[in-house]
């Protein structure tokens, strides 16, 4: 049973994404807010995206107000908060099998697309050793330009993906 804390301590753990919801007992809250502020900080690292830092203040606040909205809290409704994960696999992934199948392609691009982008910094390294100090600035400005335009024609496919995927439903309604 989570019981209410300490103010003090409260404040503190709140300080650090998903401490201050495992503070207070609400675990799987805090690894899923954990989790995501280290994964984006690390894809921003390897990747070296850093426009995709800007998600990691949103989250740092979301967890911020989301441990001072539980501590103003009212007892009764206070243990009446379920603890569950932010991404909907409480209970396991449900439909696993259909999960995977809608999931595989993506994942499957996702996983190519990073390993890409590491062995493209180790082909780099390699290459700026070797080469002629002429040709260092070329190597140094096509490492940091390839992973980025990648990531942003990724970008803009998933969006227009997703904006068909709307109007197919749109359409679909409509003849319904």
């Amino acid at each position: 049973m989570k019981k209410q804390k300490s103010r003090f301590w409260t404040f503190i753990f709140s300080l650090i994404p998903g401490a201050g919801e495992m503070y207070m007992g609400f675990f799987k809250q805090g690894i899923s807010i954990m989790g995501l502020f280290w994964l984006v900080a690390a894809l921003s690292g390897l990747l070296g995206l850093g426009a995709i830092l800007a998600i990691l203040p949103i989250l740092w606040f979301y967890s911020f107000f989301h441990v001072h909205s539980l501590k103003t809290m009212p007892e009764d409704e206070f243990y009446t908060v379920e603890d569950d994960f932010l991404f909907g696999f409480d209970n396991g992934i449900p439909n696993k099998g259909e999960f995977i199948q809608k999931y595989r392609k993506m994942l499957s691009i996702s996983l190519i697309v990073v390993g890409f982008f590491i062995l493209w910094r180790v082909v780099c390294g390699i290459l700026i050793d070797i080469l002629p100090d002429f040709f260092t600035k070329y190597i140094f400005t096509l490492e940091s330009m390839v992973p980025q335009t990648v990531i942003g024609i990724g970008i803009i496919y998933l969006g227009i993906y997703l904006i068909k995927g709307k109007k197919k439903e749109l359409d679909y309604n409509e003849d319904a």
